[in-house]
This record gives structure tokens, C-alpha cells and sequence, in this order.
């Protein structure tokens, strides 16, 4: 998730020409442990670096979604992927699933889950630039697997726009 959101930030603040900060939490555990990253985005520059009220929340553990989207905020899309988040009842009504993790594993790796889920980000919201998002992942995926990673991408995207189409509009 961390590097979700350093991707995020570099896409609105390189290139989308606005500008972002990213603040970060790690459990006491490595990989795989419980970790938050939080992105504010603006086109003016960002004088508080916490999310006051967020517009997305993207959950990869039911621990998360226990903490922070059950009681997301009204507004806030909530996207979970449902083989590592069992939602109790479906009532929130800006919630989204994608099996990212599984369609990670079908394409052989199952670390690119966070790529596709900014892919699916890009098509079912108006946060950024589908566009901004593929050179932001295509800038800060190691050397080497930009091509795998940009797949990853283009799959998620591809979800997105066939299962669910815009969130708000068309922008990217």
C-alpha cells in the first residue's frame, strides 16, 4: 500500500502538475504486516499533510476494513478486494470489490495486486489521469518490470471500465 500511495502522489504532483503529500504507518511486522499510506492531492499547494476527509479508501485487510471502512465516511468510495475482506452486508453504497489479489495471482505475481488495483482506481474514479497513474506506475516499479507492471495496470483499468464503468464522470 505504500507504494500505492507514492505512486498516488508522484502521479498528482508530477504528472498531473498538482500536488500531494504522502504520510505512512508500518506494524511492527515486515512485508505483509499492517501498514496505512495516506495521500492528500491538491492543484494548490497542501498545507496539512493528513486526510481529513477522504475520497477514496482502498482495503487489502479485514483489519482495515474493520478500522476504517466500515465507518468510511459518507461519499468516501470504498473499494475492497473480497477475497481478503468479507463485508458483512453490502448497505454502503459508494463500496466497490475487485479480486485484485486473485487476478494477481492469475497473471503469476501476486505482489502487482496493489497495481491493479490503481488500474481500477483510474477507471471508476475521477481522482487522477488514468494516464498520470500509467507513467507514474511505469516510473516506480523497479527496473525491469515496468512492462509486467504495466499490465497489471492495464488489467485492473480493464475491470473497471467492463464491470463497472465510471464512478463520476470521464476523466482519464
Amino acid at each position: 500500500m505504500v507504494l500505492s500511495g507514492s505512486i498516488v502522489g508522484k502521479a498528482a504532483s508530477i504528472f498531473d502538475k498538482g500536488y500531494a503529500t504522502l504520510t505512512q504507518s508500518y506494524g511492527p511486522e515486515a512485508r505483509g504486516g499492517s501498514c496505512t499510506a495516506e495521500v492528500v492531492m491538491s492543484y494548490e499547494p497542501v498545507d496539512y499533510p493528513y486526510v481529513t476527509s477522504p475520497q477514496v479508501i482502498i482495503i487489502l485487510a479485514q483489519e482495515a476494513y474493520t478500522k476504517y471502512g466500515r465507518n468510511a465516511p459518507d461519499g468516501t468510495l470504498v473499494i475492497v478486494d473480497p477475497d481478503l475482506v468479507s463485508i458483512p452486508d453490502n448497505t454502503q453504497p459508494d463500496l466497490l470489490c475487485l479480486p485484485a489479489t486473485r487476478m494477481a495471482r492469475e497473471l503469476g505475481r501476486v505482489v502487482v495486486a496493489n497495481i491493479i488495483m490503481l488500474g481500477f482506481l483510474a477507471a471508476v474514479s475521477n481522482l487522477l489521469p488514468a494516464e498520470a497513474l500509467r507513467k507514474s506506475v511505469e516510473a516506480s516499479v523497479p527496473q525491469g518490470t515496468e512492462s509486467f507492471n504495466l499490465q497489471a495496470f492495464d488489467l485492473g483499468y480493464a475491470y473497471g471500465r467492463e464491470h463497472m464503468g465510471r464512478h463520476d464522470g470521464d476523466s482519464g
